[in-house]
């Protein structure tokens, strides 16, 4: 690579992380979750920038190519993905609660597992040329499908939660615990979906043993694996981690993705279990290093990300009106009318179940992940991968302005009176998506 090559490549992720971080710095401000300033800065970019500055138009037009340029930039972007999946998981185990699990198992297996298995049965029926990509097929599309009406957003419903004051209610409780047991199977279901991508001939054989392999690097990542990982953590002969927690924390991530690539298990999902593990409540020294990657992370990887997600956007040839305006109003429809029907089996009514049931719409951060982890690996279409991203985009601003018109009308969020428990915030790492 020549240096002007390289000058072309930082010039574009300075601009790409400079607008990024204004843009969500001022949709923070307006009371809207900073990713979609981050997407927007993005968008932006493309028609305007690109189109005016021809060492940049290079760069957009090898995005996808295989050229050094693009390859750097496809490092920060998939860095970006990582680092972002690592501290949902480890967001992911500090929200786990012992508090309402019968009101919590209600809502996440009728709110989410309805939305999921009507777009099982579905999916074929609703499959379309113009959803799938070059390597989608019949099982990993209809999946991407189910998942995409499902999903809900941790890291967008925790900030909205911070923002309006209300992380330590119960019905913040209730809200994380369902997003937090929706996500973890919906990351499950996405590993499966990219294992199966690119197979024109499905071979049962294969697709059994592949579902094998990732359900049990699923269950031992949630289980026994964390366990281990705090053993050595705390090993006093772990010179490694007590010398330089910071490169420890990072080792442990690469060597959960180097374990998931050799297994041919998805690498986002490996990022998601490696957080998991990584985390103790009482464990200072790991918690510093967690905020130091925090910041260098939310300052430049995941705004970086998030900016050629928005890059990949082509709103002309890529936006159907139809289709979005399908999936959108079909798939909240239904998560709110499933998360509706749980909250009265759980026992709740009226304004609760309203209120439950937009905030769980929110898809948020992993609504976006899961659009462009099935773009990169060719499963749907630019269409599709479009109305998923403003999908994301769309049901995280409407649950943030309903759940502000509920607080300034005076209305409780949850009429029910019980105790309130006072709750600590997931984690000290920013909840920027």
């Amino acid at each position: 690579m020549t240096d002007a090559d390289l000058t072309s490549v930082l010039f574009v992720l300075l601009l790409l992380v400079t607008l990024a971080q204004l843009l969500g710095s001022l949709f923070v401000k307006l009371r809207q979750p900073r990713v979609i300033g981050e997407i927007l800065a993005g968008i932006l970019l493309a028609p305007i920038l690109f189109g005016r500055f021809p060492i940049v138009s290079g760069i957009t037009q090898s995005l996808s190519g295989q050229s050094s340029q693009s390859s750097i930039l496809n490092f920060v972007y998939w860095m970006g993905l990582l680092l972002l999946m690592f501290f949902s998981g480890a967001e992911t185990r500090q929200l786990f609660s012992r508090d309402e699990r019968r009101q919590v198992a209600w809502l996440a297996i009728v709110g989410t597992g309805v939305p999921f298995g009507l777009g099982l049965v579905a999916g074929p029926w609703l499959m379309h040329p113009a959803l799938a990509g070059p390597n989608g097929n019949r099982v990993s599309l209809i999946i991407i499908l189910a998942a995409g009406v499902a999903v809900t957003s941790v890291p967008v419903v925790s900030k909205i939660f911070a923002d309006l004051k209300i992380l330590h209610t119960r019905f913040a409780r209730l809200v994380l615990g369902v997003a937090v047991l929706e996500d973890i199977v919906l990351w499950l279901a996405l590993a499966l979906a990219t294992a199966f991508a690119g197979k024109t001939v499905l071979d049962p054989l294969r697709m059994s043993w592949q579902l094998v392999i990732t359900s049990a690097f699923f269950m031992l990542g949630l289980t026994i694996l964390p366990r281990i990982a705090r053993r050595i953590n705390e090993s006093q002969s772990n010179v490694f981690a007590k010398n330089s927690p910071v490169a420890y924390v990072l080792a442990v991530l690469l060597v959960y993705c180097v374990v998931a690539g050799v297994l041919k298990v998805s690498l986002v999902f490996a990022a998601f279990l490696a957080g998991f593990a990584v985390v103790h409540r009482n464990h200072r020294m790991f918690s510093d290093a967690l905020d130091a990657i925090a910041k260098v992370s939310f300052a430049f990887f995941i705004p970086v990300y998030f900016a050629i997600v928005g890059l990949k956007l082509d709103l002309l040839r890529g936006l159907s009106l139809w289709m979005i305006a399908a999936f959108l109003i079909g798939s909240s429809l239904v998560k709110i009318t499933s998360v509706t029907l749980a909250g009265r089996i759980a026992g709740f009514r009226g304004l609760d179940l309203i209120n439950l049931g937009v905030t769980t719409n929110a898809r948020g951060g992993p609504g976006i992940v899961l659009a462009s982890v099935a773009f990169d690996a060719g499963i749907i279409s630019a269409k599709f991968y479009t109305t998923l991203i403003l999908a994301a985009v769309l049901t995280s601003q409407f649950t943030g302005a309903w759940l502000d018109y509920v607080l300034r009308k005076g209305w409780p969020l949850l009429t029910a009176t019980v105790p309130e428990k006072a709750i600590r915030p997931a984690s000290d790492i920013p909840l920027a998506t």
